[in-house]
């Protein structure tokens, strides 16, 4: 495919390359290419164009001629590359979602039925958390005859007294700032920030960690696509324990504005090799766990299953000993996004998240994953069985 990625910054650059080895013509679009240029390496061949996001025209002009536009810049864009894609009648994919006019439904799926007019396929939150997360929550739920609960934990740090940015400058404020959104009972509510504090124990070597509510994307998508009761997502980990610090002292809010010493940008390749000889940056871990618990129907007998999934993602260390300087949650979502491009759904039309993807793509997809450094794990619990005398009872 001809595809065009807009955002070369830490995972924008690395999924270009990704696109380019899988046998794709690549070029990317930035509003600053020669710190673009610092992401892809001097090396590189791929080409990079000047372009900022918010402007539609701009965006049309340097994907002229793409198959697929890949939006790798800020969420907030979402709409306009949507338009840039229509106009172009090119496919599109994301990795996350805004949230702006509606907390609680993805703003992506509102181009629906333009994208279905046009005969293109629109695949969003095509990434690790969502993205894989939302796969795997779709595979349980398939598992499953009644989906009553889903709980999704993260784990994010960085082995650095100061603060580094896995995540754009941009996207971790914006969470931070940002109310969880959570579904209980079948209804949305918004929660409040850092909180619903619990111990939970990820696969060693991370071992039990303190997660809070996190306003994370899932819970726009899930609930629309998969009949639920129950889902939210929480965070740990030494970056979500100094956002909450921070919050306490009183030090987040959006009228307070992005404070740069706190959210720095997001450092190039070359930065964090720097960072790693002078033994400022010693490691960094990403990983996440998705538990599903439901109803599976027998003839005689129900049972009240927990199916969970763990998924160790390559720690910085181990990403360096590949020869790469990136983040662990870069190096995630760039490897998985190029695998939702490698099978990329051409024949739908309409707006999809990964657990609205055909079975065949879904399975294609977390195989994949596998081969990529990326371990995944799963494991399935009886809670109780339930007989139809029990039912009568």
């Amino acid at each position: 495919m001809r595809i065009f990625v807009l955002g070369a910054g830490a995972t924008g650059s690395l999924l270009a390359q990704l696109l380019e080895r899988q046998g794709h013509n690549v070029w990317c679009g930035d509003r600053d290419p020669e710190r673009a240029r610092r992401f892809l390496g001097r090396r590189s061949t791929i080409p990079v164009t000047e372009v900022n996001a918010r402007n539609l025209r701009g965006i049309v002009k340097a994907a002229k001629g793409c198959q697929l536009i890949v939006n790798a810049s800020a969420s907030v864009f979402n709409e306009i590359v949507l338009r840039a894609a229509l106009r172009l009648r090119s496919h599109y994919l994301d990795l996350s979602s805004h949230l702006t006019k509606n907390p609680f439904k993805a703003e992506q799926l509102g181009y629906t039925k333009r994208f279905e007019e046009k005969n293109r396929t629109a695949l969003i939150g095509a990434g690790a958390a969502p993205g894989l997360t939302n796969l795997l929550v779709k595979r349980a739920a398939d598992l499953l005859d009644e989906v009553h609960s889903v709980h999704i934990r993260l784990y994010e740090s960085s082995e650095s007294e100061d603060p580094i940015s896995q995540w754009s400058p941009e996207v971790s404020f914006d969470e931070a700032v940002s109310h969880p959104r959570v579904y209980r009972n079948g209804k949305f509510q918004l929660a409040k920030r850092f909180s619903e504090v619990e111990p939970f124990r990820f696969l060693d070597p991370i071992g039990s960690v303190r997660v809070v509510l996190a306003a994370q994307d899932e819970v726009a998508t899930l609930p629309h696509f998969i009949p639920m009761r129950d889902l939210d997502v929480k965070i740990g980990g030494n970056e979500i324990d100094r956002l909450r610090r921070w919050h306490k002292q009183g030090k987040l809010s959006k009228s307070r504005g992005m404070a740069r010493q706190r959210f720095p940008q997001t450092f190039s390749p070359k930065r964090i090799a720097k960072l790693i000889r002078q033994g400022i940056l010693q490691n960094a871990r990403f990983a996440a766990a998705v538990l599903v618990k439901g109803l599976k129907h027998g003839r005689t007998t129900d049972e009240l299953l927990l199916l969970r999934s763990d998924c160790v993602l390559p720690t910085l260390y181990q990403i360096r000993q590949q020869g790469l300087f990136t983040t662990p949650i870069a190096y995630a979502t760039a490897h998985i996004a190029a695998l939702f491009v490698k099978f990329f759904p051409r024949d739908l039309a309409g707006v999809f998240p990964p657990e609205a993807l055909p079975a065949e793509t879904r399975r294609a997809i977390l195989s994949g994953i596998r081969t990529n450094s990326i371990r995944i794990t799963h494991k399935t619990m009886v809670l109780k069985n339930q007989s139809e005398d029990d039912e009568e009872l």
